[in-house]
């Protein structure tokens, strides 16, 4: 019998994470690609990692993950919101911890639409009285 995934979505900004976790070695692939060839920064891959150092699976899982739109910043927060809320599914004990660093939360901000009028979303043309 094939191996049991499970399939979740995170979102972040305006990125999408789709990721299949399956019980396996603890490969990482993003896009066809490793993990360090996907990240070179640190931070990035730190943002990964996070939820599975919380709840202490670090090596337990493969997790393929297929993630478009948004910059690399977004895309690492998108994995991880997917990762925390797959954790979250296949264990209670993991998602009371994983609620409480606030990791399950999808982050809804966005960036501010430009308004007509103005050269931006809270910049406002110079004020002059004559």
């Amino acid at each position: 019998m094939a191996a049991k995934y499970i399939h979740t979505v995170g979102k972040r900004k305006t990125a999408i994470a789709r990721i299949w976790m399956k019980p396996g070695k603890g490969e990482i692939t993003i896009n066809k690609r490793t993990m360090d060839e996907y990240y070179l920064r640190a931070t990035s891959k730190m943002v990964i990692m996070q939820p599975l150092e919380l709840t202490g699976s670090v090596g337990q899982f493969d997790i393929r993950v297929n993630v478009i739109g948004g910059g690399l910043s977004g895309q690492a927060g998108a994995i991880r919101h997917a990762i925390s809320r797959a954790l979250a599914n296949s264990d209670l004990e993991a998602r009371k911890v994983l609620k409480k660093a606030g990791l399950i939360t999808r982050d809804s901000r966005k960036k501010e639409r430009k308004l007509p009028g103005q050269p931006g979303a809270r910049k406002r043309f110079q004020y002059s009285k004559r």
